[in-house]
């Protein structure tokens, strides 16, 4: 018969991402939150840091929870603040201010060498900031805990990222019959290796993390990550892929994997997806029209890339590279409108499109450099100019192939788009991450969350649990075309990512149906409801460590 697992009391889940939008992190927990919630209610609690200057708009403060405990730690010298994550579940978030603790650092970082042997010698940028967030963390559940909670209560640690390495370190020497859980999201050391032109994954078995960590300058936040997966109660990671990384560079296997789930909830449904659709599609080729001076109408394929501006780990190097080898394709059957939606260094909305969009004419001229909607800070030495620049792709009228970047945050004020997100990816036809590095990929499970076939790459986790989902390479059909991809076969994925966009091209209506609807069907089966039983795994593991400890 199988044993009953062990579930916690209480969790308390760390993050710089907590009530902090910053990237994909902060869309793992959010969307998490309400099933644990539901699960533990209010014995679920998040702690993020405090560095809204203004009113932060993702966290609501309510004095009245935790009141008595809030004033013993006042007294203890924490500075905290008690309320509610503005998410789905409106879990309980606290959020700590962690400058008084600076002018402690070095014996912060003292102490842990000399508990830990992690080195913070070679610290520099965001290691101090992150590191000091991480101590205050863990004072707050060390005080929480001296006033509410016992060793009769299963308590939970749950860390995300090595920023929040220390913290762990900190609590499970202080307070050992705590459970502890560690999740890397991405080894720094490896996103590091890929972003440097490295190749990583032929040399896998052959890198050093050490050794790559002092060549890349990057010895101390690889050495807290390695330590706090050596000494937490439970390791995890999100993928297959970055298990394996974790084995080789940080010299520790992962106890459990979670695979990133999400809730649909942001899913338009029926005849409201339709008309989000439509109203989409028409905004965007309006304003491609205007930089343009071209006539695009709604049977233009309108395809994007999207994410963090790491440009070769996320793949844009290669999506313009089959953009270009598409211009030239004689099979390709329908004009087709790509975008690279990446964040760069904005500068600010051009005001020449601004007005053309407004005047609401038609234009058949188009406006001088028509690849770019928001004018950059660094023009000359941004990558995707820099390489549209040297393929000549020019958009010319004649070209069948349009790629335009919008270069800044779809938050629904950029000042030409002005819708978010959500609301214009839905308008697409094909979205496109053919990702180098990615341990797991929420761009391509939120494209076919809105019926979005998508393009991505066996190098990135989301990529590796489709194929295992449909036991083959996924194909286009099937709502999610998965690339083979590898640290030398560039040309190879550029031609594939080509060839791909050609067939959808020339697909039937109802063929094309059948893929968006298979789609649909395959971001269901990523739903938190399917994903959350791993975290019960995690918790049930680092539960009976802890267990063992006591002893």
């Amino acid at each position: 018969m199988a044993t009953k697992l062990l579930t916690p009391d209480y969790i308390f889940e760390s993050s710089w991402e907590v009530c902090n939008k910053v990237g994909g992190i902060y869309t793992v927990l959010s969307t998490r939150a309400k099933t644990l919630q539901n699960l533990l209610k209010d014995k679920i609690i998040f702690i993020g840091p405090d560095v809204f200057i203004n009113d932060n708009p993702y966290f609501i403060e309510d004095n009245k929870l935790f009141s008595e405990w809030h004033e013993q730690a006042n007294k203890e010298g924490l500075v905290i603040k008690i309320g509610r994550w503005n998410i789905p579940g409106l879990p309980i978030a606290i959020l700590v201010n962690f400058n008084q603790y600076y002018k402690d650092k070095n014996n912060i970082y003292t102490w842990t060498w000399e508990h830990f042997q992690v080195d913070s010698l070679h610290a520099y940028g965001d290691y101090d900031e992150a590191s000091m967030f991480s101590y205050a963390a863990a004072k707050v559940v060390e005080s929480f805990y001296n006033f509410y909670l016992d060793d009769s209560q299963r308590v939970i640690y749950h860390a995300n990222e090595w920023m929040t390495g220390l913290g762990l370190l900190y609590l499970s020497y202080k307070i050992p019959q705590i459970a502890t859980i560690f999740t890397t999201h991405a080894t720094s050391i490896g996103r590091s290796i890929a972003g440097n032109n490295k190749p990583l994954y032929d040399y896998l078995f052959a890198y050093n993390g050490d050794q790559m960590a002092n060549e890349l300058n990057m010895q101390s936040k690889h050495s807290i990550e390695k330590q706090t997966a050596k000494y937490t109660d439970c390791f995890t990671t999100v993928s297959e892929i970055t298990a394996n990384e974790c084995k080789e560079l940080l010299d520790k296997p992962v106890d459990v994997i979670l695979p990133n789930g999400f809730e649909n909830d942001f899913v338009p449904k029926g005849a409201e997806f339709t008309r989000k659709r439509n109203i989409a599609r028409k905004h965007v080729l309006n304003i491609a029209n205007a930089l343009l001076g071209t006539d695009l109408d709604d049977d233009t394929l309108i395809v994007s890339t999207s994410g963090r501006y790491e440009f070769r780990n996320k793949g844009v190097d290669v999506y313009i590279e089959a953009m270009n080898r598409l211009l030239r394709d004689n099979r390709l059957n329908k004009k087709i409108l790509a975008f690279i939606e990446v964040p760069g260094w904005v500068g600010e909305p051009r005001e020449d499109l601004k007005e053309r969009i407004k005047s609401q004419k038609k234009y058949n001229e188009p406006l001088p450099v028509p690849m770019i909607t928001h004018w950059l800070q660094n023009m000359s030495q941004d990558n995707v100019l820099g390489m549209l620049k040297f393929l000549d792709m020019q958009n010319r009228y004649e070209d069948k192939v349009k790629l335009i970047f919008l270069p800044c945050y779809l938050n629904g004020n950029d000042g030409i788009f002005n819708m978010k997100y959500y609301d214009l990816v839905l308008g697409n036809d094909l979205c496109v991450y053919p990702s180098y590095y990615e341990p797991w990929g929420y761009t391509p499970l939120e494209a076919i969350a809105f019926k979005v076939p998508c393009i991505t790459s066996d190098l990135a986790g989301f990529g590796l649990w489709a194929n295992a989902e449909f036991g083959r390479y996924g194909e286009i059909t099937d709502g999610v075309k998965v690339i083979h991809r590898t640290d030398y076969n560039y040309s190879e994925v550029a031609d594939k990512i080509k060839d791909t966009i050609v067939e959808f091209s020339n697909m039937s209506d109802s063929e094309i149906k059948k893929a968006r609807n298979n789609a649909e069907k395959l971001s269901k089966k990523a739903l938190w409801s399917n994903f959350i039983k791993y975290y019960y795994q995690a918790y049930d593991f680092a539960l009976r460590r802890a267990e063992a400890r006591k002893h």
